[in-house]
């Protein structure tokens, strides 16, 4: 993500956020073609009937000002449109932006550091009163006041101005740096260069909020819809959401939510367990329910393989996401890039997609950037370890890093049973590198403990397993915040763990921000990805695969690139 260091102490809940959304929000690899129309071949979606959500998180401060989207969201893609949205496509074509309450995806100036967007005719609120770009205005405008944080700070960041606002309730002034020359166009102008914008105007920050139906803190709990559906009911922060058509929506001015069901409702706090139990017997109601939140495990889908009905009913999506193991070269003797290299050698793939939940679950990674054109993959294996790992190698290059009796390192790992970051994943990386002659003592930590050590700029581990997921499919959300010198952060989240301050790698990334050809963006920042890899400033792991049940009721179903999850604006109910 391109962000100052502002951005990058956010960044840490969006990217843990994401994996719970995806596995986010906030998505690469072949898709499960059976799961397409349900499954079964049920013919044409028609429209009608109610869908089921059933979630283990709430849909919690369901204002569009505090959710952290990407996309527009899941549910929340429902009730806000947004300037632009992501295509609603299977696979590889999910990850394009597209426009939603604009006529294109934004017009940049020549060095895109000011973008102008043009409504189409026609929008309208749930009651039937037009939407204005005064109403995208002051829905952006009211992200920024402190009652109502927790969204995406790319606009405090890139605004002109944006650092210092304090919203519209203390300023009513607004924003100079976003202009409404007239009801249909609204200009944004930044303070450097931007070419991923319109990936930005996908998130909720972007949906229309009118000022008059302002209500602060409680917009939550009925936010006027600008979407196919209108908030009914609202209980207990998003426990218990009830989802009824807006009967202003027009397909007409939308052509990527298809709004089938005539009513949706959305209930959460259940256990992983039970949700997969009712989706798999799908009785009553549960024959028409998805869930947006809970993946199947190994065991689940080891009983799910000997039933044909129920392996149909399984939707597999690739969200960008990768897991590796991190250094922080300031700590020794991770300091010695030999070192370093022995570890990438000497890594056994197999095991540790194995103690991932297995090959249907995980996929090997030997790239920091995710297997997907959309982030500008650059196939690289610059320590190849094979399948099982190449311990002859590793005793090589520790030999000549001057450790040729081996040696004893810490290992850094979480003790929540998230099968990335946790004891299984850390104790086949420990088995591996024995086999290197490297002794790895384990060393676990609460989830928040785990997460302060990582990310903490003065004193993180010198080995440890990580993660990162992207706000968007590009290459800038990942290897900016990683590896861009000028957001080290000392004082607080910090994600650049190998404190890499490299000029010419921090001027590659300016370059890259400059171009709005995405296509030509993407080769660079594989590329770029490719001799960062020279360096061996981490170990990337494998990216997690998403499986997700859903009832034998539902069809058409769509799992984009984008988001690796069911497009809940596209399901139909029998």
């Amino acid at each position: 993500m391109r962000q100052s260091s502002r951005t990058s102490r956010r960044l840490a809940a969006a990217a843990v956020s994401l994996v719970v959304a995806a596995g986010a929000a906030a998505c690469a690899g072949p898709q499960d073609n059976d799961a397409k129309d349900g499954g079964a071949g049920q013919g044409e979606p028609k429209k009608g009937g109610t869908l089921s959500v059933l979630n283990t998180e709430p849909q919690s401060d369901f204002d569009p000002a505090r959710l952290y989207t990407s996309g527009g969201g899941n549910v929340p893609s429902l009730v806000f449109r947004t300037l632009t949205t992501r295509n609603r496509a299977d696979g590889a074509a999910g990850t394009k932006v597209v426009p939603d309450l604009a006529t294109d995806t934004g017009r940049p100036n020549a060095d895109a550091t000011e973008w102008t967007y043009t409504l189409k005719k026609g929008l309208k609120f749930e009651d039937g009163t037009p939407i204005t770009s005064a109403d995208i205005k002051y829905g952006i405008e009211r992200s920024f006041a402190a009652e109502l944080s927790g969204g995406a700070p790319y606009l405090r960041d890139w605004l002109i101005g944006g650092a210092d606002y304090e919203g519209p309730y203390k300023d009513p002034k607004g924003l100079d740096s976003i202009v409404t020359p007239d009801k249909r166009t609204i200009v944004f102008k930044l303070n450097k260069p931007e070419g991923d914008f319109p990936f930005v105007a996908t998130q909720t920050q972007f949906a229309p909020v009118p000022k008059k139906k302002d209500t602060g803190a409680k917009y939550e709990e009925h936010p006027v819809s600008s979407g196919p559906y209108r908030v009914v009911k609202n209980e207990g922060d998003g426990v218990h959401l009830t989802l009824e058509r807006n009967p202003h929506w027009s397909e007409e001015t939308d052509d990527q939510r298809h709004a089938y069901p005539d009513r949706i409702d959305v209930r959460a706090g259940l256990d992983a367990a039970v949700i997969n139990q009712r989706l798999s017997t799908s009785s009553g109601a549960d024959a028409a329910a998805i869930t947006t939140d809970t993946n199947l495990g190994p065991a689940e889908l080891a009983q799910i393989g000997g039933d044909k009905e129920l392996a149909a009913r399984v939707g597999t999506g690739h969200f960008g996401y990768t897991n590796y193991l991190a250094f922080n070269p300031k700590v020794k003797p991770f300091d010695n890039a030999k070192v370093r290299q022995a570890i990438a050698y000497a890594i056994n793939r197999t095991s540790v997609i194995n103690a991932a939940g297995g090959s249907a679950l995980a996929e090997p990674a030997t790239t920091f950037l995710p297997e997907q054109k959309a982030f500008g993959h650059t196939p690289y294996d610059h320590f190849p370890a094979g399948k099982t790992g190449n311990p002859a190698k590793a005793r090589e290059l520790l030999k000549e890093a001057g450790f040729d009796k081996g040696l004893t390192i810490s290992l850094t790992h979480s003790t929540v049973q998230n099968r990335e970051t946790s004891p299984e994943v850390a104790t086949a990386v420990q088995e591996a590198l024995k086999k290197a002659g490297i002794t790895v003592k384990l060393v676990g930590l609460e989830q928040n403990a785990f997460n302060e050590a990582r990310w903490s700029g003065k004193d993180s581990p010198g080995f440890y397993l990580s993660r990162w997921g992207a706000d968007w499919p590009s290459g800038g959300p990942f290897l900016a915040p990683i590896f861009d010198g000028r957001q080290i952060v000392e004082d607080g989240s910090n994600f650049n763990h190998a404190l890499l301050d490299d000029p010419e790698v921090n001027k590659e990334i300016d370059e890259i921000n400059k171009l709005t050809d995405l296509d030509a963006a993407a080769k660079r920042w594989g590329a770029l990805d490719a001799k960062i890899g020279e360096k061996a400033l981490d170990v990337p792991l494998f990216h997690p695969v998403y499986k997700r049940l859903y009832g034998k009721d539902v069809k058409n179903v769509v799992i984009s690139d984008w988001t690796g999850v069911l497009d809940i604006s596209q399901v139909a109910v029998k």
